[in-house]
Parts: structure tokens; sequence; C-alpha cells
């Protein structure tokens, strides 16, 4: 479903990415692991389009979408949900989903407008609140609810996207263990055939959810396999547990 060959991105004379190699299975559930400064960041803006890699290709569904721009690859199924919100304070938790929906079902000439007079878009939102537990704070302002639900209303704005392949850079990034376990079960409850490739750092979060793992060091792919096999690796436990365990 996606796939990178090669992918090599520098900045001067660091190497961010060097010749990352990845295919996702359609559904598959892979965590990118590595400490910090490792390329796990760098590697996603250049797969959603934002930082145009120096070698490589990156496939999606089959499709080269390695030149193509943001807005493109995310009207062919590839959607992101950042490490810091990107959300409209002043908006609704239905308005932002609203808003989503509507560029996903095709209503771009409409979209300043009430979008949510349409059927197809309040289904969207509905069946995307229900999945992410969202429906209790639904007529919220986003500025007035709290961390936790503004981190669950990004992946949902993500998810009424409709994508085939859905980025998430640290969900639980901010959140404490009540929050990151509810994450856990949220993930646990998105559709299968919704392909997911998580950065985190939560190691319980990551081998909880993960079918695989892939660890990156100065840009490199260092580890790719199960997360049996990782928790058994000695180069995880001698190098990156080290950094996880300090951080």
């Amino acid at each position: 479903m996606l796939e990178t060959r090669g992918l090599s991105k520098r900045f001067g004379a660091v190497h961010v990415t060097r010749d990352v190699s990845l295919r996702l299975q359609r559904g598959e559930r892979r965590v990118i692991l590595g400490p910090n400064g490792a390329g796990k960041t760098t590697l996603f803006n250049q797969l959603v389009g934002e930082t145009r890699p120096d070698a490589g290709q990156i496939l999606l569904a089959g499709e080269d979408v390695t030149g193509l721009t943001v807005q493109a690859r995310a009207r062919r199924g590839l959607s992101r949900s950042y490490q810091r919100n990107t959300l409209f304070d002043g908006l609704t938790v239905e308005e932002n989903l609203g808003l989503a929906a509507a560029v996903a079902h095709g209503h771009w000439h409409s979209i300043r407008h009430d979008s949510l007079t349409r059927h197809d878009v309040r289904d969207t939102v509905r069946e995307v609140a229900e999945q992410l537990r969202l429906m209790p704070h639904l007529h919220a302002r986003v500025g007035d609810v709290s961390y936790g639900v503004r981190r669950q209303l990004e992946v949902a704005v993500a998810l009424a996207t409709r994508p085939l392949v859905l980025l998430m850079d640290e969900p639980t990034s901010g959140v404490g263990p009540e929050m990151s376990r509810g994450f856990h079960d949220l993930l646990n409850d998105l559709p299968r055939d919704l392909t997911l490739l998580i950065i985190e750092h939560d190691m319980d979060l990551a081998f909880a959810v993960a079918d695989s793992i892939t660890v990156l060091n100065h840009g490199e792919v260092v580890f790719d396999g199960s997360p049996e096999d990782a928790r058994g690796s000695r180069l995880l436990k001698d190098i990156y547990l080290g950094h996880w365990a300090d951080a």
C-alpha cells in the first residue's frame, strides 16, 4: 500500500535519511522507533510531500507519488496527524471534522459554507466521532477542550479525509499514562483495512499496537521486523533501549 525505495535526504553535510526502503501491506500497522535526530519526522515529511527527497521513490497503492504535492497525495489517500495540534480553535469539534469530511467528499467549492448541511458530510462526521469517542465533545469549541481530546480530534480529522494510509507522528505526545492507554484502545478500534505508520516513543504502546517495527538511526534503517524480534534484539537493547530508558 505504501512503499519507499532508496529514499534519501541531506541538509548540507548531514544525511537525515539515507537509502530508506520500506514496504507496508494494506492494513499493516508499523511503528517507527529511534532516538531523537534519527530522521523519523523528516521521513514523514518526505512521505507526505512537505520535503522533497534528494533520491528515491515513494509509491502509494502502486502509483509513484514522489513528485506530487501534499494536496495531490492527500487526494490519493495519504493523510497525516501531527505531533503538534493543527486545528481550528475557534470552531467546534464537529465543524473541524466537517471541513475535513467536505474535502474528502469533493465539496471543494462549498468548503467555506456550511458543509454540515450535507448528508454525506454529516454521516462521515458522526462515524468518525464515534470511532474516536468524540461524541460527548461534538459541539464544544476546540479551544475549550482538554489536550487529550485535541489529540483525539487530530486523528479524527485525518480519518475524516478517508485515507488509505494514515501517518501518525507521536499520537500520545504530551498525554499522561491513562490517556496513552486510551489511545491504545482507540488504535485497536480503527478499521483493520486502514494502513498505519506511527512514530512513537511510548514503548509499551509501540509494542502493543505494532504488527511490525522499523528502527531508524542517523537516517538509516537498522532494524526491520516483528515486535517479538525487536524485543530480543541485542542491537536495540544495547543502543536504543538505553536512550529511551534515560528519556
